[in-house]
């Protein structure tokens, strides 16, 4: 915690009914729901979402904010001049090793290209990553060779760094507007990155990845160029589960579905498509996977229970309350690998499935010790418990089907 003295900073002019929506802010409870969408409306206003901000203003929080009238149309900014206690998410105190993967508590910097990292949230691409590694070994025919090693790792760097950063980057600008709200330190709503910075670095991941995808096919020699089609299909899903009309975020159900197949199925399809070939059991085992991935995603809604109240959307937080949200979401999780642990027992392979039974009670004891406890305090704790438990179960699965 640190403490924060507040002075004027500049005078701006606004149109009548800006003055009339900036006003009407300031004036309301600094909690309510209504107040803090017409300070994000504010933050726009000043460009705080998309254009670099004057330095002074860029971690102004809207709490310290008043305005005094100087005429119809000019209102004078004024910051309040009181001490305040300020989160260290905030601050440039916090953490650098936070900052290059991404997450909370990271140091606020001003490297373009650390800041253009932290937009790709390389804590995120770790899932893919495996999600290509299953896929080689369900394949049964990757072979420990230098030509099989570098292509698993050229898969691996589409799938995380290229499409998943693209993923997250395009989510962020989408998501500029909520996280002005639940974020404001995050790098596009205080204004640490430019408009026309973000929109390149979504081009060139999006190229980048797309064009790894037809590099691989060719490489693999397949006359049908399946792995490139996965990159398409994984961007053009990416997209609609960001960006409107459809942003299929809106909705709980879905928008979570979607994003468990993003991290599941499809880096699975491609290592497997790279090195052999999809069958249609192999489909049908991890989209049923996928609904394990709705649940992990239902973790991260958590933390953005206010912004998707105040903007409209239907996270499953939102619609249910947290107490129900965390059992679904528990639920999915472990009766999804349930599913699948007596679908190999079903199918002749005891030792896989008492394998993957053992690895799914670690995670159902971190649940009751973390997550079913507070879900928005342990979110990130729980994950780094339970998840490594998870995607050794992907490995152990994979490992079963290619036997």
């Amino acid at each position: 915690m640190k403490m924060m003295r507040c002075h004027r900073i500049e005078s701006i002019e606004f149109t009548e009914t800006e003055s009339e929506m900036v006003a009407l802010a300031l004036s309301s409870s600094s909690s309510s729901s209504s107040s803090s969408l017409l300070l994000s409306g504010l933050r726009l206003r000043l460009g705080l979402t998309s254009l670099r901000p004057p330095r002074a203003l860029r971690t102004l929080p809207s709490q310290h904010l008043s305005l005094r009238a100087a005429g119809r149309k000019r209102l004078t900014i004024r910051a309040a001049e009181t001490d305040t206690n300020k989160d260290t998410a905030t601050s440039t105190s916090g953490s650098s090793f936070n900052q290059l993967l991404g997450i909370k508590g990271a140091k606020q910097e001003t490297d373009i290209w650390k800041i253009r990292l932290q937009l790709t949230k390389p804590v995120t691409w770790p899932p893919l990553v495996w999600g290509v590694v299953c896929g080689a070994a369900a394949s049964g025919n990757f072979h420990w060779n230098l030509e099989d090693v570098a292509k698993a790792i050229l898969c691996m760097i589409m799938s995380g760094p290229c499409l998943t950063g693209y993923t997250q980057t395009l989510n962020d600008w989408y998501d500029r507007d909520i996280d002005a709200i639940n974020e404001p330190y995050r790098p596009i709503p205080s204004g640490a990155i430019s408009e026309n910075e973000v929109i390149t670095q979504i081009w060139v991941l999006l190229l980048g990845g797309l064009g790894l995808g037809a590099l691989l096919d060719v490489w693999a020699g397949h006359k049908f160029p399946i792995v490139f089609y996965l990159a398409v299909g994984g961007s053009l899903v990416s997209y609609i589960y960001s960006a409107p009309p459809l942003k299929l975020k809106q909705n709980g159900w879905i928008g979570n579905f979607a994003l468990g197949c993003s991290y599941i199925s499809l880096p699975w399809w491609a290592g497997q498509a790279l090195f052999g070939t999809l069958t249609p059991d192999i489909i049908v085992l991890t989209l049923l996977y996928s609904i394990a991935g709705l649940g992990i995603a239902i973790v991260n809604d958590f933390k953005s229970i206010e912004g998707d109240r105040t903007l409209g959307l239907q996270s499953l937080p939102v619609a249910f309350g947290i107490d129900t949200a965390k059992w679904i979401c528990v639920g999915a999780i472990d009766i999804t690998q349930l599913s699948v642990a007596g679908y190999l027992l079903g199918s002749g392979k005891p030792f896989y499935a008492l394998a993957l039974l053992g690895l799914i009670l670690p995670q159902v004891y971190f649940q009751f010790q973390y997550f079913l406890k507070d879900p928005v305090k342990y979110d990130v704790k729980y994950q780094a418990s339970a998840q490594p438990f998870l995607v050794l179960g992907l490995l152990v699965t994979a490992l079963a089907t290619s036997h």
